[in-house]
């Protein structure tokens, strides 16, 4: 990545230009950037799905938003250029800032909670006192997740890295919290749901899937939101206990439900039931740092860039 400096976009006629304020990053832009990604756009590409500021200036066709107005980033993940200053974007890719969210707090909503919103609803089917397992849940998703758990009635598990991510999950509404990098873990929370859990919300497949068959409940669901490659699991424990194994990618989901979810967000960020964490900050030209930050151990909420 190379900071630039280029000429002020210009809205055209659907669009609104954004003083960006706080920029959220995510694991997807240093897949992006890496180039292993599913989805790669064209390059030259200025990375970023997640950021928050002021509109500076409306395009002729814009009527329902105003100069003044603070907003958020709202996409699938591709990216629409959030790590820059300024950014001139279609007006159904923005959605309004409820008062009382800070911009660092409305930079972390569009990714992690939109995952986080249609993986436990959609995807999860989360009903009220049902027993969910969020996997890393100190960061960004996980946060998310734990929070809107705890809103719908759930009994939340949770893991982090760090007794402060520890801490963190279970202010934010966990039940009971395991350090994932303790030998054994697993099998705390068997002893806890003997019955097994529910809902499964993944965030790193590749190391957990199999034990989440072990511990799921019988009809139980896991929602696989995140993974960094291969492993092997033993079939036979889905269809024992009637499982459902189902992935979670913003991206097929429909314009109609996107619109939805951020309505839904917006409710309940402005009722204080949700409430974004914000944990390390870099100035934008830092962007390399908090990309190599993203992967370190004992997450905390997300990570913000500073123009």
């Amino acid at each position: 990545m190379v900071l630039e400096t280029l000429p002020d976009p210009v809205p055209l006629a659907d669009e609104v230009l954004v003083k960006i304020e706080a920029v959220g990053v995510n694991p997807v832009d240093t897949y992006i950037r890496s180039g292993n990604y599913a989805r790669m756009p064209k390059f030259p590409y200025i990375p970023g799905s997640d950021g928050a500021g002021v509109i500076e200036s409306v395009g002729s066709g814009v009527t329902d938003f105003s100069v003044g107005d603070r907003v958020y980033m709202v996409s699938d993940g591709l990216g629409l250029g959030a790590y820059a200053e300024k950014i001139a974007c279609p007006k159904s890719n923005i959605a309004r800032i409820p008062d009382g969210i800070s911009f660092e707090q409305a930079a972390a909503i569009n990714i992690p909670y939109a995952t986080a919103h249609r993986a436990l609803n959609t995807r999860g089917a989360v009903r009220a006192g049902d027993k969910v397992l969020i996997h890393g849940a100190s960061g960004g998703v996980g946060i998310a997740a734990v929070q809107m758990a705890a809103a719908a009635g759930a009994t939340v598990f949770a893991t982090a890295g760090s007794e402060r991510g520890l801490r963190l999950v279970e202010d934010n509404g966990a039940r009971y919290c395991f350090n994932h990098s303790v030998p054994g873990y697993m099998s705390e929370i068997r002893s806890i749901a003997p019955k097994g859990i529910d809902l499964v919300i993944e965030n790193l497949a590749n190391a957990n899937l199999d034990a989440d068959l072990e511990i799921l409940a019988t009809f139980g669901r896991i929602v696989v939101v995140g993974s960094r490659g291969r492993l092997e699991i033993d079939p036979r424990m889905i269809l024992q206990k009637d499982a459902v194994v189902c992935g979670m990618a913003l991206w097929n989901a429909t314009a109609a439900e996107i619109s939805g979810i951020h309505k839904a967000l917006f409710i309940d960020l402005a009722a204080g039931v949700l409430k974004p964490v914000v944990g390390k900050r870099f100035s934008l030209a830092e962007a390399k740092m908090a990309h190599e930050a993203i992967f370190e151990r004992g997450a905390f909420g997300k990570i913000i860039l500073l123009p």
